[in-house]
């Protein structure tokens, strides 16, 4: 008699939703990292899957609302999968903790922005205990750098040089959710990168919550000028941005390595909020309208070439008429290629939320629009003169989403700017490199639809493609990260997206 056929078990099956900010997009790939060393695997789109993890932002108004309409979604379908699990992470479930469980008694785990690495442990102590496990910490647990990591990208990569933030904006609820700034060193840092280029990846985005105060830790404040400078040493790197910045720690040392670093691209993104004096004073943001567009024209000055974005506050407590037509002041005379812009909207906990002069719905809307108005005739005029240029584009995979019906690729130039081009004969992979010439330019990115003139096959491309398992000549896509606010272009923001 033959002996019964055992079946392993299948493994059980993930997915990760994602709210927020870069720092949250690049904490998921952790946390699918971890998953995945603890032997679960992706779900696929179509499937139910066995846990669901969000990681949740708690910068905008409507976050808490958002996070339990999808819980309660989720709750019948839970009912009807017997062992599905449910986690909640970020920055809400950092504030929010115990509430979470007794608002949605179907989740089975909640973990901080301090202890992702534990989200393994707590979801099996979940599933032998039979009750829900709530675990967040005061402090960092783990360097998150430390922790495995599943790259959504194998030519573009995040890294992560610090952690925290030592402001104290009014708006911000961050600093109370993420801690103080926590400092990675620069050989960790450069290792890492070392690491990613020699997996094939060609660029690598350098973030922190304020990513120019590096180095403020350990006593150094060139820190990140010099971390910039390293980065321009590593052969096969290509491309190198960071973000976001704060203009109170924005320094000549940091234009020069920005301009002198032949890999560091002349892309910034620096948020403004407001260009009230008045109103930055309540932000508690420690730098004037003047000492901003100081910044800006001394970038410029050392890089003409460069796009400059930023995020923007609308009807900040106590902004008079007077107050925002200075922020019209600023963004007229910064052109930024494009901005993140935000209503501003209370958050529990923070200093602003209490403040007397909140502004009526009907005016921050009347003046968000008025700026919208303004920052899209900005961004279509910086973007026409762009026409008839030369550029070297990074194709990018998911960035164009018309672009099976208009037969064009997308991908990124050296500024940032979105650029959709027409596909050339011969294949083009995400992470090859195309040179076009831009022929149309609208408000939020560039089409070129002449001719390809030169295609350049990429050690990132052969990456991406072995991560497909295709054979050579598939033809290629295109798909990116995901953005945060309303741009007028699509620069990435670091940090909470009204924070930086």
């Amino acid at each position: 008699m033959n002996a019964p056929t055992i079946t392993p078990e299948a493994p059980r099956t993930y997915q990760i939703r994602t709210y927020g900010c870069q720092m949250n997009v690049h904490d998921s790939e952790r946390l699918a990292g971890l998953l995945e060393a603890a032997g679960y695997v992706r779900a696929d789109r179509a499937a139910e899957p066995d846990v669901v993890v969000f990681n949740t932002c708690a910068v905008r108004e409507n976050a808490d609302n958002r996070l339990y309409g999808n819980l309660g979604h989720l709750r019948p379908v839970k009912d009807g999968h017997p062992g599905m699990q449910i986690a909640v992470g970020g920055c809400l479930a950092q504030k929010d903790r115990d509430a979470i469980v007794r608002r949605a008694p179907w989740v089975d785990v909640v973990f901080g922005t301090h202890n992702i690495g534990s989200l393994p442990v707590l979801l099996e102590r979940a599933r032998v205990g039979r009750e829900a496990q709530v675990e967040i910490k005061e402090a960092l647990e783990t360097f998150p750098s430390t922790l495995p990591t599943r790259r959504e990208s194998p030519y573009a990569a995040w890294v992560s040089i610090s952690v925290g933030c030592n402001n104290t904006c009014t708006f911000c609820i961050v600093p109370a959710l993420r801690g103080k700034e926590r400092d990675r060193r620069p050989g960790e840092i450069l290792a890492e990168v070392e690491a990613l280029v020699g997996e094939g990846v060609l660029e690598v985005t350098l973030l922190g919550q304020n990513v120019n105060a590096y180095g403020s830790e350990f006593g150094d404040r060139q820190a990140f000028a010099k971390l910039l400078r390293a980065c321009g040493e590593i052969d096969g790197l290509e491309r190198v941005r960071f973000t976001s910045p704060h203009p109170r720690d924005f320094t000549d040392d940091v234009i020069a390595a920005m301009a002198e670093t032949p890999n560091v691209m002349h892309s910034l993104h620096m948020p403004l909020q407001s260009g009230s004096d008045a109103v930055l004073r309540a932000m508690r943001r420690s730098y004037r309208q003047d000492r901003y567009l100081g910044i800006i024209e001394r970038v410029r000055a050392a890089m003409p070439d460069a796009a400059i974005t930023t995020d923007i506050i609308v009807g900040f407590p106590g902004e008079t008429e007077e107050d925002f037509e200075q922020t019209l002041h600023v963004v007229r005379e910064a052109r930024f290629s494009g901005a993140f812009t935000f209503q501003y909207s209370k958050r529990p906990g923070t200093p602003a939320a209490t403040m007397d002069g909140q502004v009526p719905k009907e005016i921050v809307q009347e003046r968000y629009e008025r700026l919208i108005a303004l920052q899209e005739e900005i961004s279509w005029s910086e973007n026409k003169r762009q026409l008839g240029r030369t550029l070297e584009v990074l194709v990018a995979e998911g960035e164009g989403r018309k672009d099976d019906a208009t037969r064009r690729l997308s991908g990124r130039a050296p500024d940032n700017r979105l650029v959709h081009f027409r596909q050339p004969d011969e294949t083009v992979r995400p992470g090859d490199m195309v040179t076009v010439e831009v022929t149309y330019a609208a408000p939020h990115h560039l089409v070129a639809d002449g001719p390809v003139q030169t295609v350049r096959r990429t050690r990132a491309g052969d990456a991406w493609e072995a991560r497909q398992g295709r054979v050579a000549g598939a033809a290629g896509v295109a798909l990116g990260m995901p953005t945060i606010g309303r741009p007028a272009a699509p620069p990435q923001s670091a940090g909470c997206s009204a924070h930086g």
